[in-house]
């Protein structure tokens, strides 16, 4: 898959979304997690992926078999709101 600019900012949207796992971004584009993880280091700026990656290490929402019963959703209702 050729990965275009529109597709490369999806990617790394969803990387940032508390509620899109891993998985998701796996069956979509192909991107494992440490594929992911390469993928958001050479996009981001320095510090801008060490604030990422604190962010999601750990995080029990970015992993389906870790996420609370309660998760069942990928993203918050109020957000992609049609205008």
């Amino acid at each position: 898959m050729k990965i275009t600019p529109d597709i490369e900012s999806r990617i790394i949207e969803m990387a940032w979304e508390d509620r899109t796992p891993f998985e998701a971004i796996a069956s979509q584009y192909g991107l494992k997690e440490a594929d992911l993880i390469r993928f958001m280091r050479n996009k981001l700026k320095k510090n801008s992926f060490k604030l990422w990656r604190a962010r999601v290490s750990g995080r029990t929402t970015k992993h389906l078999k870790l996420r609370p019963e309660g998760v069942s959703r990928g993203y918050c209702p109020t957000q992609y709101k049609h205008k």
